[in-house]
């Protein structure tokens, strides 16, 4: 939960009625655009104000009056959902930088340099990502933008997607514990269980991972799989 200092106002104004609450601007902007989110993480402090600042808070017959209800946790998310809320212009660039290095992480997994066919470190990319003076939206998924954000460092930075396409062989003692690990490193393309127990799959991978890839499923196998890159695709 947020505290109070760091929270911002969300408010809802109904038949000249004003509703006010203090709210995680983070958790806030996840629940109104459609998102799992429990509201009582949202809230920092479970009241219904008509002047939040002041801690003014609303009479319970004009909650009930409007709202049909006074429960505060059902009032709050009407008001966010149908309301507003602001940033303060430190929230606003903590969020732009958050959402900045979630994205530089993700592409650093995803790309290499086509140079090197090496992955760019997070940094390099952040680096690249404020050369070209690239816009981020605080409240806009950090998937969304990775396109947007790579078209834009292309014009500094070698930098492209791909893939490989890897065959693996795990024995059959440690299958059950480095299959879901596997499954969710990418798409499996095909798996055949072998007379000897062993499980041998191909799986199509993001070339930036390969190396953390190889390295987890090393320390569940101690180090007793086999490998071998059958290709790489650009995407």
């Amino acid at each position: 939960m947020i505290s109070v200092d760091k929270a911002v106002v969300a408010k809802l104004n109904v038949k000249g009625i004003n509703f006010e609450i203090l709210v995680d601007p983070k958790k806030a902007w996840d629940l109104k655009n459609g998102k799992k989110v429990d509201i009582v993480e949202v809230l920092a402090y479970p009241a219904i104000y008509k002047n939040a600042r002041k801690g003014e808070t609303v009479q319970q017959t004009d909650l009930q009056k409007i709202f049909g209800t006074t429960d505060v946790y059902k009032i709050a998310e009407e008001i966010i959902k149908k309301g507003e809320f602001s940033l303060t212009t430190e929230q606003r660039r903590e969020m732009i930088e958050e959402k900045k290095n979630l994205i530089a992480s993700i592409i650093s997994k995803r790309a290499i340099n086509p140079q090197t066919n090496t992955p760019h470190p997070p940094q390099r990319i952040l680096n690249a990502m404020d050369q070209v003076g690239v816009n981020i939206d605080p409240f806009l998924d950090a998937e969304a933008q990775v396109e947007k954000v790579l078209k834009s460092i292309k014009q500094v930075l070698p930098i492209k997607f791909q893939k490989i396409l890897v065959q693996i062989k795990i024995p059959p003692q440690y299958i059950g514990k480095v299959y879901s690990l596997i499954s969710s490193a990418g798409e499996i393309k095909s798996e055949n269980y072998l007379q000897d127990g062993s499980l041998s799959l191909e799986i199509e991978i993001f070339s930036g991972v390969q190396d953390e890839f190889f390295r987890k499923v090393g320390e569940i196998t101690k180090g007793a799989f086999e490998s071998k890159i059958l290709k790489k695709i650009d995407v």
